[in-house]
């Protein structure tokens, strides 16, 4: 077990979801124990997940479903960060061709984004989540309206995702794909861009250095919460492990085997 820090001077979380809280529909093991804990300690808490094929009700729905009773307000994806972005950060209206789910769909119309269905049309921005309906034409359409100038942006560069048959091919896999077909490279929104992190550290009105990354991959979760100034945890139950570690040249702050490890070590720290 690596660890370079007390845990107790942690006042705050962000969690990621797959891999960390769940895998696929089943909850991991210390799911209910760290979030016992942080109630007993009052650690604030948003749960953010780079998946952004799903909406949070359908997150929240998901958790509770696994024990975990959580508001929807706690629940950050990059879908919401990307359209948060688009808003805040390059103009407030615009037409959006999606290649996405309901999660993305959801939450760029809510944003007042509007959305094209093919390249017959003119786009200002392509974004792109994971779509398990990915289809050939989808990327013609993605590609046009890139060659022809809109933003590319992308939810997040994980090209696996951990679900419960193993890992299968992610958000990642199509960007690369139409970076391949255009020459031209994605804003990235989701982890391990700092955006999403300081969206979670503005809502629970942490600091950095007292904020902790819970995560199970090292180039989105820890690497993500380096250089956003945050404390990283690595749990060993989805992506990346200690073997990983030096493999990718990126050290976590603490790894643990699961959650109960690291309440375990927590509670030993804070003498409780």
């Amino acid at each position: 077990m690596m660890n370079k820090f007390n845990l107790s001077t942690i006042s705050a979380l962000v969690i990621d979801i797959d891999g960390t809280l769940l895998r696929g529909s089943q909850a991991l093991p210390g799911l209910a124990e760290l979030f016992t804990w942080m109630r007993e300690k009052n650690i604030a808490h948003i749960v953010a997940s780079n998946n952004a094929t799903k909406t949070p009700q359908h997150y929240q729905k998901k958790l509770g479903e696994a024990g975990l009773k959580l508001p929807v307000t706690s629940i950050l994806t990059a879908a919401l960060a990307a359209a948060d972005y688009i808003k805040k950060h390059i103009r407030s209206d615009g037409n959006v061709y999606l290649i996405g789910e309901v999660g993305l769909r959801s939450a760029l119309q809510s944003a007042g984004l509007t959305l094209v269905d093919d390249s017959s049309q003119s786009a200002d921005f392509v974004v792109v989540g994971g779509d398990h309906f990915l289809t050939y034409e989808k990327l013609k359409h993605a590609t046009l309206h890139i060659q022809r100038g809109a933003q590319f942006i992308g939810t997040n560069p994980d090209v696996l995702y951990p679900a419960e048959e193993g890992l299968i091919p992610e958000c990642g896999v199509t960007l690369a794909a139409l970076t391949a077909a255009t020459g031209v490279s994605p804003i990235v929104i989701g982890k391990p861009s700092p955006y999403l992190f300081q969206a979670a550290i503005q809502a629970m009105g942490s600091q950095p250095e007292q904020t902790a990354m819970i995560g199970d991959r090292l180039e989105t979760d820890i690497y993500g919460a380096q250089q956003a100034g945050l404390r990283s945890i690595l749990v060993a139950t989805g992506v990346d492990n200690e073997e990983t570690i030096p493999q990718k040249g990126i050290y976590p702050d603490l790894v643990v085997e699961n959650l109960i490890a690291l309440v375990n070590l927590w509670r030993n720290q804070a003498g409780a």
